[in-house]
């Protein structure tokens, strides 16, 4: 089965509920563990993850916690999903293709490379403002992915 990791899961989730928030309410992790179902020693990596790929802010002090450190709107799908995992690669032979010993005769090829392309197309695309429910847009216009 292909699937997303857990790992971008819970960092998708992370950042969502972020989007949620005041963007001047620094949001504790216990609260984000507790409303997005995230266990708190995973997500704490996470969110370290998030901070060193700069999508995430830390605030310190009593009322401290974390926020988004740009508008929801300007961080892509693709940004997370590549700052808790790495490079997006749907087959190891379009990350690798220089490995791969059947290149030269391969047929699937293209059809790695095309869906590749489109994957990381909606990726690029989709904006955590983009899958924000309706009640968090605060009136604001919702585009279907």
């Amino acid at each position: 089965m292909m699937q997303i990791s857990r790992k971008v899961d819970y960092a998708l989730r992370a950042v969502l509920y972020l989007a949620e928030q005041p963007p001047t309410r620094p949001i504790p992790v216990s609260e984000i563990s507790l409303r997005r179902r995230i266990p708190k020693k995973f997500l704490e990596k996470i969110i370290g993850a998030l901070i060193r790929a700069g999508l995430v802010q830390s605030h310190r002090g009593a009322h401290g916690g974390y926020t988004l450190s740009r508008p929801a709107g300007d961080i892509t799908f693709r940004q997370v999903i590549e700052a808790v995992e790495g490079p997006i690669s749907l087959n190891l032979c379009i990350a690798r293709q220089r490995e791969c010993a059947v290149l030269s005769s391969c047929t699937m090829q293209r059809v790695w490379v095309e869906g590749q392309r489109r994957m990381l197309e909606v990726f690029d695309s989709t904006t955590l403002e983009d899958a924000q429910l309706p009640s968090a847009m605060n009136g604001h216009a919702r585009m279907v992915v």
